[in-house]
């Protein structure tokens, strides 16, 4: 594990050991924003140095959140999604270390990771590593932000299934490469773990959809017609959004509907 690579203290992405540090790319696109302290890295081992450590508990029984504490970034924790041949990690955080890593192992491993978007990756190759150097599913709309080479899969069209029960779905949220994760759920009636593509919103009841977040760009209303077409075809009960307690418990599949037509109302579609 090589704990050394910069990461970016405002999105929380490691990035490869020569990389350009003037500037941060993914933090000078418009969907996000360099620090205002200007542009910051940090590394693993400074992190662990300033007290960061690695947290997996139970978002739900029987699925296993992982994070860091204190927060790095933007502070979301990635899903231990289970099902037949191995877990997909889905999402990422910045920070790893060998605790961590044995205590996904506890829950079962890891045997593909796959992230929503480039705010995400946080240290996506690192985990890949830690794990046997494990595929990472990337949506090739997104391939300009790949941040360090490693076991990365582009992927195209609007689903694959990486793992039996496992598909990603291309909804074409914040990003081109925009994509969710669909799987049996808990309970066999379906759940959608979906970072903040779909973004499950303080009124749990409800999500939200946005090109970007800090700086309050709504998405487009023909990107967020298709994306909700996308998954309609897909049973779900449950969404998981990318932050802890973020999870629309019930009834998701309406719920999603009418947040969709909420939006589109309140944006004169």
């Amino acid at each position: 594990m090589d704990r050394h690579h910069p990461i970016c203290r405002t999105c929380g992405v490691q990035r490869a050991r020569d990389a350009d540090r003037t500037l941060c790319p993914i933090c000078a696109d418009e969907r996000q924003y360099v620090g205002w302290g200007g542009q910051r890295w940090v590394s693993i081992t400074e992190l662990h140095a300033e007290g960061h450590r690695g947290v997996v508990r139970e978002e739900a029984p029987g699925l296993w959140g992982v994070g860091v504490e204190p927060s790095v970034g933007i502070g979301q924790r990635a899903l231990v999604v289970p099902g037949p041949d191995g877990n997909v990690l889905f999402d990422c955080v910045p920070y790893v270390d060998e605790s961590t890593v044995d205590a996904v192992r506890q829950v079962g491993g890891l045997a593909a990771i796959a992230v929503s978007h480039p705010h995400f990756y946080g240290s996506m190759v690192e985990w890949s590593r830690a794990f046997g150097d494990i595929p990472v599913y990337v949506h090739a709309s997104d391939a300009e932000w790949v941040p360090r080479s490693g076991n990365i899969v582009l992927w195209e069209g609007d689903r694959r299934e990486i793992l039996p029960g496992r598909t990603l779905v291309n909804c074409g949220i914040h990003f081109p490469g925009g994509t969710v994760l669909h799987w049996p759920g808990l309970d066999g009636k379906g759940a959608l773990c979906t970072g903040d593509i779909f973004t499950v919103v303080m009124d749990r009841r409800w999500v939200s959809f946005m090109y970007s977040y800090p700086n309050l760009i709504p998405e487009h209303p023909d990107t967020i017609v298709r994306a909700v077409s996308l998954v309609d075809s897909m049973p779900y009960d449950t969404v998981y959004g990318g932050w802890w307690g973020r999870v629309v418990a019930g009834g998701a599949k309406e719920r999603v509907r009418r947040s969709a037509d909420r939006y589109l109302a309140h944006v004169g579609r």
